[in-house]
């Protein structure tokens, strides 16, 4: 009898303890449009500090909107992924960096093989810290590669999740994904773009 009550005080304590390891843990949002949803999610989720990621459509006027009806190009929403992040852990100049490096930032009309509105590039900022890190990021691209980016610098509006089946579709269908990518140019125009890095 002793012995459980020693047990049940113990979990106890595990339980409070892990619960307040989980409450005092930081968190932070970005968000990022960069063509097809599925292919940014991945490179994200590989960053450590990064806790989850979420693909939706965000910059619209169509609340709750479909995939259909986002794919049709009339919502005014981009295909995005939500971050949410440890600061302590990874910053958003690290975030800012691998989304440059996964988008096609002298491409107004879509991204790689995918046309539309929808699959426009665009960095949404949370707060003025992060417009300006943004901001930053852009001109300095622009500067030392002497492009003219075109990707545009948003305040975040709602961001909708998409559906269950498009989350880490990657991971989910992997055999298509790798198929889509392969097919839709995207890494070869990446490797063309970004051959050598950031210019840092």
């Amino acid at each position: 009898m002793k012995y459980f009550v020693y047990l049940c005080v113990a979990l106890t304590f595990f339980c409070a303890t892990a619960g307040n390891s989980l409450a005092a843990q930081k968190s932070e949002t970005a968000t990022f449009a960069g063509g097809c949803f599925w292919c940014m999610q991945s490179p994200f989720d590989v960053m450590d500090g990064v806790i989850s990621t979420t693909v939706g459509y965000t910059g619209g006027f169509t609340p709750n909107p479909t995939y259909e009806q986002v794919s049709s190009g009339t919502t005014g929403h981009m295909e995005a992924v939500q971050v949410l992040y440890d600061p302590d852990r990874v910053s958003y100049q690290q975030l800012l960096d691998k989304f440059w490096r996964n988008i096609d930032p002298l491409n107004n009309g879509g991204q790689f093989c995918d046309n539309g509105p929808q699959y426009r590039a665009a960095i949404f900022y949370q707060n003025e810290t992060q417009k300006k890190q943004a901001e930053t990021s852009k001109d300095w691209i622009e500067k030392e590669r002497g492009w003219q980016v075109v990707t545009d610098i948003r305040p975040s509006v709602t961001f909708y999740p998409a559906e269950e089946y498009h989350q880490n579709f990657y991971r989910k269908n992997p055999l298509r994904y790798k198929f889509y990518r392969s097919n839709c140019g995207r890494d070869a125009r990446l490797k063309e773009l970004w051959k050598g890095g950031l210019p840092r």
